[in-house]
């Protein structure tokens, strides 16, 4: 015979609600974007374009910084010299009024998107390099493992081990 458990001697499972924790991160790479926005339009009426104000030079960094924590840019281990291009790449559009801020567009995407080509580009001259160095290690491996004669060290010592077993 089955036995009921009435719904009264059951403890009720607590419900377990997801709290949004503000990550400290989220908060110190945040840049927003109209604020962003009417610094670019007073550095543009300003007319002096040499001397960055501190807020939109924190503004740029907190974009490149937080771009370099993406998924895809985090583990290169020349992260520092990504953010270093992009924050040049951003001040150099900034310098030659690149962005437009009459245009109604959003400068926090302009810009993100100016740091994640420069993130690229570094990629790229890194692999190049990488490339090159790798290239190089392997004509000076074989010139040393080469003889005179044309024959290779290691195919030497191999038929030298093959005769002394005969």
């Amino acid at each position: 015979m089955k036995s009921k458990i009435k719904n009264e001697d059951k403890k009720p499972t607590p419900v377990k609600r997801k709290v949004k924790k503000k990550s400290a991160d989220k908060e110190r790479y945040y840049v927003n974007g109209k604020e962003f926005h009417e610094a670019i339009a007073v550095f543009y009426d300003t007319g002096d374009y040499d001397t960055i104000p501190d807020q939109l030079a924190v503004y740029i960094k907190k974009i490149a910084e937080g771009l370099s924590y993406a998924p895809n840019f985090i583990n290169y281990s020349y992260k520092e010299d990504m953010v270093g291009d992009a924050i040049v790449k951003m001040l150099s559009a900034l310098r030659n009024r690149k962005y437009d801020p009459n245009s109604g567009s959003n400068p926090f995407s302009y810009f993100t998107t100016i740091a994640f080509h420069a993130f690229i580009n570094r990629i790229k001259k890194e692999k190049k390099h990488r490339e090159m160095i790798s290239d190089y290690q392997e004509a000076v491996y074989n010139d040393l493992m080469s003889t005179d004669d044309g024959s290779k060290i290691a195919e030497r010592a191999g038929r030298e081990n093959i005769e002394s077993e005969d």
